[in-house]
């Protein structure tokens, strides 16, 4: 990386999801020694796995590996260093997902691939599929293959079991088993979802859906049952519908956890709504309850929020200014505060790292700020830069 940012992570190690070279939990940030050289521009953290996507297009995975989540043949169960993953080295990755057991991602030419956990169809094989011989294909797909081949894609998302691809032309389409076993029969070839139209951004959780239109429409569609819909009930949906209560306001991001939703503001507001409990949607620590339709996060109101992460039972929302802020479930160190405590009350994760060690002088005389913040099941990554105070 570029000596003047980090890729940095807490929160729970137990499959090497931080990316330290060790198994073990950090209440506190601490940076992936392993990526300096590269220049990541984005990560995603996953339920116990991540991955780092460089400015050049490299792609680079670690953490469980036991269905090949990591995009190469399992020689141990985890792995808690970053490797690159070879089979995608000739391509440019421009975005990536990772969904229960399984990953997906996407090139500069629109073309998406899947790898890990295959068993419901979500990597576009049909999981019962057998070879030339008669014996069944394996369920996990450890070597990344092209899915969703006659579709250009422009963004890839990962639920528990499925996965959506939002095209060039703003249309969405999806595969897998979309929500817990007997309800609706697993599809290993893309669908289109009906009722869309001119998608321009879409966020999965583990079995509930969003999309944003162009027109600042926000629809949903899975599972409900802690009102992640924002349909004002728990009735799961197989069709999208709108969510509740955001008329008037001009969203610009969205995100999904496991199992609630928020969605922001151009004039950097969040709003949350779906499963409350440990305080995951920020009402502080008065109300941990689960909101049927989106609320205003007022906690955060005036820090000017650019970006929120939902993990699976905490969110971290990032500040213009480079702060963040996280809340819900304290167990593992997933909110970074250098103790374990839960709370409905957003609390500022500090930054404590040494400056660069190429710096000197006034270079020397700055913060980290963050740019970017991906939460996964119980840890967290974010990418940082140093700011020099000048700069500032």
């Amino acid at each position: 990386m570029s000596t003047l940012s980090a890729v940095i992570a807490w929160g729970s190690g137990e499959d090497g999801q931080l990316g330290l070279g060790d198994n073990e939990e950090k209440d506190c940030v601490c940076d992936i020694s392993a990526l300096y050289p590269y220049e990541v521009r984005s990560v995603v953290a996953g339920s116990r796995n991540s991955l780092a996507i460089c400015e050049d297009g490299q792609l680079f995975t670690w953490g469980w590996n036991q269905r090949g989540t990591l995009g190469h043949p399992p020689e141990t169960k985890t792995e808690n260093t970053p490797s690159q993953v070879k089979a995608l080295a000739n391509v440019k990755i421009v975005q990536a997902a990772i969904g229960g057991w399984h990953c997906l991602a996407v090139d500069d030419q629109g073309r998406a691939y899947a790898w890990g956990g295959n068993e419901y169809g979500q990597c576009g094989e049909e999981p019962g599929r057998k070879d030339d011989t008669g014996k069944p294909l394996r369920r996990d797909i450890v070597i990344p293959q092209r899915c969703a081949s006659q579709l250009i894609v422009r963004q890839v998302a990962a639920g528990g079991t499925h996965s959506v691809v939002l095209t060039h032309d703003g249309q969405v389409w999806t595969w897998g088993q979309p929500w817990p076993p007997g309800d609706i029969k697993q599809i290993s070839v893309p669908v289109r979802v009906q009722g869309l139209e001119k998608v321009r951004l879409i966020s999965v959780g583990a079995f509930h859906n969003m999309a944003l239109q162009e027109d600042g429409t926000l629809l949903a569609w899975g599972n409900n049952e802690y009102g992640q819909l924002g349909t004002g009930d728990t009735q799961p949906r197989s069709q999208p519908v709108i969510v509740h209560g955001l008329a008037g306001l001009t969203l610009v991001d969205i995100a999904a956890g496991g199992w609630h939703s928020t969605a922001l503001t151009d004039d950097g507001e969040v709003y949350g709504w779906g499963r409350g409990e440990h305080g995951r949607l920020g009402f502080g620590d008065n109300d941990k309850s689960s909101k049927m339709v989106p609320q205003k996060v007022h906690l955060l109101t005036g820090e000017d929020i650019i970006q929120v992460s939902c993990g699976g039972t905490h969110s971290v929302a990032l500040t213009r200014d480079g702060r963040m802020f996280s809340f819900g479930r304290g167990d593992h160190g997933r909110l970074g505060y250098g103790r374990k405590v839960t709370t409905g009350q957003p609390g500022e994760v500090p930054i404590n790292l040494p400056p660069p060690s190429n710096l000197s002088g006034a270079e020397a005389e700055g913060s980290w700020v963050a740019k970017l913040v991906a939460c996964g099941g119980r840890h967290t990554l974010a990418i940082v830069e140093w700011q020099t105070h000048e700069t500032k």
